[in-house]
C-alpha cells in the first residue's frame, strides 16, 4: 500500500472558507449557522501530528461518529445539521469529501473536556499508582492495570491548544469554569452515553475502557453532543476475548502506533517520525475492525 493510496491528509476546499486545521479536522464555514467538518486521515500521537496519513481513518471516525450520535439522539441533541453535503458542496469537491465530512450546527464548545472511564489506564492508572486517586477521586486499593472500576467515573480535563497537553482536573474545577447546573449536566450525560455505549459495545466483542465527549451550547444555553463520539481516536477500545488485567491491553485504536513510537530514538516534539508501511497498514486494519464489530 502506498502511504498516501486512498488517503486524505488535508482537504482542499475552494468554495468554503477554511477557518481551522486541528490534529486530525479541518472546519469551514458555510454560514453564519453551520459549518462543514472534514475528518481527514491524519494522525496525532503525543498532540504532534505525523506526517503519514491513515488511508480511510477518517471515513471509519466519521461513520462511527454518525452511528453514535444516532444512536444517543434521545439522550442528548447532537451537533447535526438537516443540511446534507450535497447542498454545500457539488462535484470534485464534494466527492473529494463524501463520507468524510458533515455539516453540523455552529455551536459554542465548552472549555471541558468530559471524560469517562470505566477502567484505570493511561494517565488515570499514573494517577492512581501515584496517589490512590483519579482527579480526585479516591479509588479501591490494590487496583490492577487495566482493571475494571466498581463503576464508570468522569474525570474531567482541560482543553489545550494545538500541540498542548490536556491537563487532568477534578469536579470542583470543572464546577469553576463551567458553573455548578452546567457541570452536574455534563457529567449526568457523560456518564450515561459512556454506560450505555459500553454495554452495547461489549456484546460486540469490544471493551470501551473510556472515552471523551465534547460538548457545546446553542445561544439558548442549550447543551449539544459535538465533534467526535465514541471513536477509536477518542476512546480507548480493547478486544474483549483478548483483555487481561496486569498489563496495556491490545486496542483498535492507535496505542498501537504510540507502541512503536515509544521504541524510537524521538523526543515527542514536532516534527513527526514517518510511520513504516506496516504500521500503517496494520493501524488502517484496527480502525476498520473497530467499525465492523460495532456497526457492521
Amino acid at each position: 500500500m502506498n502511504k498516501s493510496s486512498n488517503a486524505l491528509y488535508r482537504s482542499d476546499l475552494k468554495s468554503l472558507r477554511l477557518i481551522n486545521s486541528g490534529k486530525v479536522r479541518d472546519i469551514y464555514a458555510v454560514d453564519e449557522r453551520h459549518l462543514l467538518i472534514v475528518t481527514t486521515d491524519r494522525l496525532s500521537a503525543f498532540d504532534v501530528i505525523l506526517p503519514d496519513p491513515i488511508p480511510g481513518k477518517g471515513a471509519v471516525l466519521t461513520a462511527l461518529s454518525n452511528f453514535w450520535f444516532a444512536r444517543t439522539a434521545a439522550i442528548i441533541p447532537n451537533h447535526l445539521a438537516d443540511l446534507k453535503l450535497e447542498d454545500v458542496l457539488k462535484g470534485g469537491e464534494l466527492e473529494q469529501v463524501r463520507g468524510r465530512a458533515i455539516v453540523v450546527k455552529k455551536l459554542k464548545p465548552l472549555l471541558v473536556e468530559a471524560v469517562v472511564r470505566g477502567y484505570i489506564i493511561g494517565s488515570g492508572w499514573k494517577d492512581y499508582q501515584a496517589t490512590g486517586a483519579v482527579c480526585g477521586i479516591q479509588l479501591p486499593p490494590g487496583l490492577k492495570q487495566a482493571a475494571r472500576l466498581p463503576e464508570a467515573i468522569f474525570t474531567p480535563s482541560t482543553k489545550a491548544d494545538l500541540g498542548e497537553h490536556d491537563q487532568n482536573i477534578n469536579f470542583e474545577a470543572t464546577v469553576r469554569t463551567l458553573g455548578p447546573e452546567l457541570a452536574e449536566k455534563v457529567r449526568a450525560v457523560s456518564l450515561r452515553l459512556y454506560t450505555e455505549a459500553a454495554e452495547y459495545a461489549r456484546q460486540r466483542g469490544i471493551i470501551i475502557a473510556d472515552t471523551k465527549f465534547e460538548f457545546g451550547t446553542n445561544a439558548a444555553g442549550k447543551l449539544y453532543l459535538i465533534d467526535e463520539a465514541l471513536t477509536p481516536d477518542s476512546s480507548r477500545f480493547w478486544p474483549a476475548d483478548s483483555y487481561r488485567t496486569g498489563i496495556s491491553p491490545p486496542s483498535f485504536d492507535k496505542q498501537y502506533v504510540r507502541d512503536y513510537l515509544e521504541t524510537l530514538d524521538w523526543d515527542k516534539k514536532p516534527p513527526g517520525p514517518s510511520l513504516p508501511e506496516e504500521v500503517i497498514r496494520n493501524t488502517a486494519a484496527r480502525y476498520r475492525e473497530a467499525q465492523t464489530r460495532l456497526i457492521g
